[in-house]
């Protein structure tokens, strides 16, 4: 009984409704919340205390920034259940103001990404290899898929075309997706002669079938996500029984620079983090491989949609 009094005091106030509503759209940082609410850090923060400190959300420290997310979703389903009831079908002016406000920041967000990546895309190789060598990280990915056909190969976030140019020879078909014209321009002069399928794309609306691919690759891109946990779960959504997702990115690391220099949305990740959001997508799996460099840790996770019944029987 007291943990229920302690929730509905919690959300005994507009403020802290609002936090809920937003966090139910992505998770954001601390300054983002702010600014969406126009309110002052100060007086946000201790909102997010008291939402904290009742377990409906989670706070995570990145270099300087605080991202934070919703909690435990058996805690929090009920309370947005109740919410969705009361509700009346034309929101509140507050609420309607907060997702135009959100709908801002999303667009800054992606707009100095798209900035980032176009000023970059003729050298993009170069600037991937300025971390572990890039061979390494290849030899270590060839490891992780094994050296079982690859069937349809999705890479998402293709860039310039190098995983299609490594390992399409060993897939049934082999397609890959970016956001960037740009980019896709210089993977289509790359790849002219592979057979391979290029289109133009967002990693969180892939123009694709559920179930249409056997081996999807995310590589070096997840750090760019705004939302990570969104980006993983429309990734396993192509993935066919027995399909195998490769994701690789950095470790969790502390260099702030990045995200002004080259437009890093986060400061790598850790494996418990990947787990959850394999976990939420319905992949099994975790981290397979870990890459030292003078910097900045490469890591490797491989998540794999369980096998359909029929497969287990057989």
């Amino acid at each position: 009984m007291n943990d229920v009094l302690d929730i509905f005091r919690t959300l005994a106030d507009p403020t802290r409704l609002r936090i809920l509503a937003l966090l139910r759209q992505m998770e954001l940082s601390v300054g983002e919340l702010a600014q969406v609410l126009g309110q002052s850090q100060p007086r946000v923060s201790r909102h997010i205390k008291i939402l904290a400190d009742a377990r409906l959300i989670d706070r995570r420290k990145e270099g300087s920034w605080v991202f934070l997310a919703l909690g435990d979703p058996a805690r929090l389903d009920p309370i947005f259940a109740a919410i969705d009831a009361w509700s009346v079908d034309q929101g509140d002016h507050w609420g309607l103001a907060d997702v135009a406000r959100l709908a801002a920041v999303r667009a800054d967000r992606a707009a100095a990404a798209e900035r980032y990546f176009e000023s970059q895309a003729a050298n993009w190789d170069a600037v991937r290899s300025l971390h572990v060598p890039e061979a390494e990280v290849e030899a270590a990915m060839a490891r992780a898929l094994g050296q079982r056909p690859l069937g349809r190969l999705v890479d998402i976030g293709t860039g310039t075309g190098r995983m299609l140019e490594l390992f399409g020879a060993r897939a049934q078909s082999a397609l890959g997706v970016d956001r960037s014209p740009e980019m896709l321009r210089l993977a289509r002069a790359k790849l002219a002669d592979r057979g391979v399928d290029l289109r133009q794309g967002d990693m969180y609306a892939l123009p694709l079938d559920s179930g249409s691919a056997d081996t999807v690759i995310l590589h070096q891109v997840l750090h760019y996500a705004q939302q990570p946990a969104l980006a993983i779960a429309e990734a396993a959504r192509l993935l066919a029984p027995s399909g195998v997702f490769c994701i690789v990115d950095f470790a969790a690391h502390d260099h702030e620079e990045l995200r002004s220099r080259d437009a890093h949305a986060r400061l790598g990740f850790d494996d418990d983090q990947i787990a959850r959001w394999f976990a939420a997508a319905g992949l099994d799996g975790g981290a397979v491989d870990s890459l030292p460099g003078d910097v900045l840790t490469v890591k490797l996770w491989l998540g794999r949609r369980p096998a359909a019944i029929k497969d287990l029987a057989a």
